[in-house]
């Protein structure tokens, strides 16, 4: 488990299934992020029960809060080669009431902290919607940089937003 001020992050069980279905089927929550099609809870706890343990490429971390263990998101660094030393990070709080309180900062920082310091990455990436400048201002506030834009990649309610890549090499975590 790693800890920060805030959260611990630590693996996803099959019992955390049905909290994240229920934050991928709350679109206040799903909001700027790529949903997929609807899945039943039987369908995302079967998805849980095979999903393959984590490893270098992919490493699955759910957010519990250090006052109670209650857990409130996930966070993620897939797509990591060795050979190359990058890997890109997702992260969502899904607990609404637990928005603003610094969780979603703390545990950007101590997965980005992980990623350099034990899976040795060079560069860590993440690509958001330019109109989540929530997302954003944690990304930078941790040591993220804008390095580039992709016009009308992301269709929500009818219309296309732009994406937003940001990228922090070893070296550049803030905190």
């Amino acid at each position: 488990m790693l800890t920060g001020k805030l959260v611990r992050l630590r693996a996803m069980e099959p019992s955390d299934a049905e909290a994240l279905w229920r934050w991928n089927s709350d679109p206040e929550v799903m909001r700027w992020m790529d949903d997929g099609y609807p899945s039943s809870l039987a369908q995302t706890l079967a998805r849980f029960e095979n999903r393959e343990r984590n490893s270098y490429g992919d490493v699955l971390l759910g957010i519990e809060t250090l006052d109670g263990g209650r857990l409130i998101g996930l966070t993620r660094l897939r797509d990591t080669e060795p050979e190359i030393g990058n890997a890109e990070f997702d992260i969502y709080i899904g607990e609404k009431d637990c928005w603003g309180k610094g969780y979603g900062t703390d545990a950007t920082r101590e997965m980005c902290r992980y990623g350099f310091d034990k899976m040795r990455l060079h560069s860590i990436a993440l690509w958001t919607v330019a109109e989540n400048t929530s997302a954003i201002r944690v990304y930078e506030k941790v040591g993220f940089t804008q390095d580039g834009r992709q016009r009308d990649a992301f269709r929500r309610d009818g219309k296309w937003h732009d994406m937003v890549l940001m990228t922090m090499l070893e070296g550049e975590l803030v905190g």
